[in-house]
């Protein structure tokens, strides 16, 4: 479980670092098609590329920075576990909104920005998983003392 979150988390900067180029450059050679449904420009552009005046890209960067640190195999101890799942489940949540966004409001999806998506959804899969497997079992005593 740490090599693969740590896979998706340099996966995850590579491409947000991709997309925070693009934003500053103003997606001048986004390798991205345009057409009425797929269109990068349209969505990193847009009044949802932004919260409070910093570029999501930027905030993708720093979650997969913050993420990836967190998946280091130092940070793998009991007392990182919430921190993590709580950053993965934020990263969730923004995703869910992000998608909103593109489907319901700005009428077009990014290739780029689906990939972060589920880059980070695999995340959170990759990391509830890795705790749900390294949680402790109870013991036989414990179970037949509860019936």
């Amino acid at each position: 479980m740490v090599t693969t979150s740590l896979v998706l988390c340099a996966a995850g900067l590579a491409v947000s670092g991709y997309l925070t180029v693009e934003h500053f450059s103003h997606g001048t050679s986004f390798a991205c098609p345009e057409s009425s449904t797929i269109n990068c420009v349209k969505v990193t552009t847009s009044s949802y590329s932004k919260v409070l005046g910093v570029p999501v890209a930027v905030l993708g960067l720093v979650f997969f920075a913050v993420m990836g640190a967190l998946s280091l195999p130092p940070a793998w101890r009991p007392a990182l576990r919430a921190p993590r799942l709580a950053g993965a489940a934020v990263g969730v949540v923004s995703v869910l909104w992000l998608v909103w966004a593109e489907l319901f409001r700005i009428d077009a999806i990014c290739l780029w920005c689906t990939v972060v998506h589920l880059l980070t959804l695999a995340l959170f899969a990759v990391l509830v998983m890795g705790e749900a497997l390294s949680a402790p079992l109870p013991d036989d005593r414990t179970r037949l003392s509860a019936r």
